[in-house]
């Protein structure tokens, strides 16, 4: 492995000679060249100046800052030299945080870095063992490519390891990009994607592969090879507006457990492929179920109903025969049978609805006598004292006269 950096960790007064080496490769890039459609020729970039209009050799080109207006100000590599970058050659350790204080929005890069001689064997041992027993990464400046850095050090299996970091001021703000509107996520939408999480579980590294960079060297292999295999192209997933966002989540807690070679009871299908792993929306009940809680309620209603008087209920009245609309196919003897039945049914009815008003008639005759009486004697007596008070009255209208 090549390096591509040499220098030294400046910790304190200690100093660690190191090599840097890219920790990552971009082995998933196939190279192509550009060519004209026509003819298959090669296109070709080349630097040209464009006051002479000719090739420029690499050794003749240098650098400029275009200004506002357009105008080119050179600057030299002695200019360069000249700028104060104390961490030319020096990765400058500023200080030592908990890895949870670094936004992983700033990492970049990654970079191994290797003891550079034998000397440098104790104190970059040093340092790994009291980043790895405080727990924390280092905070470190230097300077690569022509510019000043950021950089977050860590141990990985026994090495030291480099993070570059964007600056915190190179990190863009989010503002806008959630959505602004009132959105309320119920309990039940929570335990299922808790579910889907579940499902999908933990996942080895290792067992991912870039599938489309393999079917693309097959692709090429073949056409090198003459053939040209027609490509089959699967069938795009189905996108679009979610309409119901809690049959979209049994749908992938299904479909996830089906994946991972999960039989139809482990991913909560029956035969027809319906959840049966999965809480029913609440407050959703179907129109039979509806219909069967009120009917006994209404016949429980009906039957409370009572007389005025604290009695039993009145009789009800005989519903219409629903028989005659209702298609059978039954018997002639049956329907005979039925129909002595209904008769006697009806003939108990009657009887039954006579001694109720029979019983009901005798109870209201007795309580208006009882009203009635009082009132009766009342006015009677009021009767036989006017008529005994006139009586005095022209008795004594007698006895005056006869004086």
């Amino acid at each position: 492995m090549r390096s591509i950096w040499n220098g030294t960790i400046s910790f304190g007064l200690v100093s660690i000679p190191i090599k840097m080496y890219a920790a990552t490769e971009d082995s998933h890039t196939v190279s192509f060249k550009q060519i004209h459609t026509a003819d298959q020729g090669r296109i070709r970039y080349r630097k040209v100046c464009e006051l002479e209009d000719e090739p420029v050799a690499p050794d003749e080109i240098g650098r400029a800052y275009e200004d506002a207006d357009g105008s080119l100000i050179p600057i030299t590599e002695d200019d360069l030299a000249a700028l104060p970058l104390p961490t030319t050659h020096t990765l400058e350790i500023e200080a030592f945080v908990p890895a949870s204080e670094i936004d992983p929005l700033q990492m970049a890069d990654a970079y191994y870095l290797g003891a550079n001689g034998a000397a440098a064997a104790k104190p970059y041992v040093l340092l790994r063992e009291a980043l790895k027993r405080g727990g924390k990464v280092a905070i470190a400046k230097y300077a690569h490519r022509g510019r000043e850095r950021l950089g977050m050090l860590r141990v990985v299996d026994d090495t030291l390891t480099l993070h570059r970091l964007v600056w915190p001021d190179e990190v863009r703000d989010s503002a806008g990009m959630a959505p602004t509107a009132k959105v309320s996520v119920r309990e039940a939408e929570l335990d299922l994607a808790d579910t889907l999480m579940a499902t999908l579980g933990e996942v080895d590294p290792e067992s991912l592969h870039d599938e489309y960079h393999q079917a693309l060297e097959e692709m090429v292999a073949a056409k090198v090879s003459g053939a040209a295999p027609a490509a089959e192209a699967e069938a795009p997933p189905e996108t679009g507006q979610i309409v119901d966002l809690m049959a979209a989540l049994q749908d992938s807690v299904r479909s996830a457990r089906r994946s991972r070679g999960g039989t139809a009871e482990e991913a909560g299908t029956d035969e027809e492929g319906a959840g049966a792993t999965v809480t029913a929306l609440r407050g959703r009940r179907s129109a039979a179920g509806t219909a069967e809680k009120k009917a006994p309620a209404r016949r429980a209603a009906g039957d409370g109903k009572r007389t005025a008087d604290g009695g039993k209920p009145a009789a009800r009245k005989t519903p219409p025969k629903k028989t005659a609309a209702k298609k059978t196919t039954t018997k002639k003897t049956t329907a005979g049978s039925t129909g002595s039945t209904a008769k006697d049914t009806g003939r108990s009815a009657g009887a039954s609805a006579a001694k109720s008003t029979a019983g009901t008639a005798s109870k209201t005759t007795g309580k208006t006598a009882a009203k009635t009486a009082p009132k009766t004697a009342a006015k009677s007596a009021s009767k036989t004292a006017s008529k005994s008070t006139a009586k005095k009255t022209a008795s004594g209208r007698r006895t005056r006269k006869a004086s």
